[in-house]
């Protein structure tokens, strides 16, 4: 199964709540944090809300 490693590069202070809470539930906490999550539809929804505020790379 494939796998995406999505990496917080902006800050979220000046986004609207629905953002910052987005990038709470990619379990983002700060700038540069990484996390690897399965590749599924609602976490692909959830990166394309905030698709400027991260970095997003496939991986097996």
């Amino acid at each position: 199964m494939t796998r995406l490693k999505v990496t917080q590069t902006k800050s979220g202070i000046g986004g609207t709540h629905v953002q910052r809470a987005t990038l709470r539930s990619l379990g983002l906490k700060r700038m540069h944090d990484t996390v690897v999550q399965d590749d599924r539809p609602e976490i692909r929804g959830m990166v394309n809300r905030v698709t400027h505020l991260v970095s997003m790379e496939e991986v097996d």
